[in-house]
């Protein structure tokens, strides 16, 4: 798996620098998942999705909910993940799509549209509202906060993590690009 980012020729947003850092954190994470025994990804833990498998969908799921309030359309969820997760393979084959999505959407959009507010039902009951930039912002603070989750599962297996932090990532990828 190629972990090269791609700076846009002009940056006129932080977000475009965070969707990259996300997507180059989503690659490494899937990288040394994919070290591990078939049943090392299922294996019940003391966490709240119970497995790294169920915890990675779960990220992806809420990806794809606020793709679809970004793009004013109903997502069809009824939960904030799936009764069952796909196979790792698949996972990351959408989990990429969706981080070149966002990526995508971060370099288009302009300050105003960042500015504006979407509305939206919560998967959990009750009304939402947030900036595109709020929203942008969150995802990459929820998959963060996710990997972290899965990184401590990892060393229960026990498997080295990958260092994915942020400074990580603008050391040794944003700054040298």
């Amino acid at each position: 798996m190629n972990t090269a980012v791609t700076k846009p020729d002009k940056i006129s947003n932080p977000l475009q620098m965070l969707t990259r850092y996300k997507a180059w954190a989503n690659r490494l994470t899937y990288e040394k998942v994919a070290e591990l025994p078939p049943e090392e990804l299922t294996r019940e833990r003391q966490t709240n999705f119970k497995t790294i498998l169920h915890t990675l969908n779960h990220v992806y799921v809420v990806d794809d909910i606020f793709r679809a309030h970004l793009e004013g359309r109903s997502h069809g969820y009824k939960a904030r993940n799936t009764e069952t997760s796909p196979p790792l393979e698949t996972l990351w084959s959408n989990v990429q799509a969706m981080d070149r999505w966002y990526i995508d959407l971060a370099d288009r959009l302009s300050d105003a549209e960042l500015a504006e507010v979407i509305t939206f039902e919560f998967v959990g009951g009750g009304a939402g509202a947030m900036s595109r930039m709020e929203i942008l912002h969150h995802l990459v603070n929820h998959a963060t906060y996710h990997r972290g989750f899965v990184s401590d599962m990892l060393y229960q297996v026990p498997l080295r993590p990958t260092a994915n932090d942020l400074p990580v990532f603008l050391r040794d990828v944003w700054n040298s690009a």
